[in-house]
């Protein structure tokens, strides 16, 4: 049986939780801040889970 390749780009970018979660960091807080809200701002700070596993799982098989 052929091994599957992970996607490193993919497994960079995600932690798995303990209960087997998915969370990813939000993108669009690096610059042109002064235009963003604030309450945007810190929306984007927060880590969040992902609720679509089955399609990230298809790229990681072995994470």
């Amino acid at each position: 049986m052929i091994k599957i390749k992970t996607i490193k780009s993919i497994k960079k970018r995600i932690i798995k939780t303990s209960l087997g979660k998915i969370k990813f960091k939000h993108s669009n807080l690096r610059h042109i801040l002064t235009k963003k809200n604030k309450n945007y701002k810190r929306k984007l700070k927060k880590k969040t889970i992902l609720k679509n596993n089955k399609k990230i799982k298809k790229y990681i098989p072995y994470l």
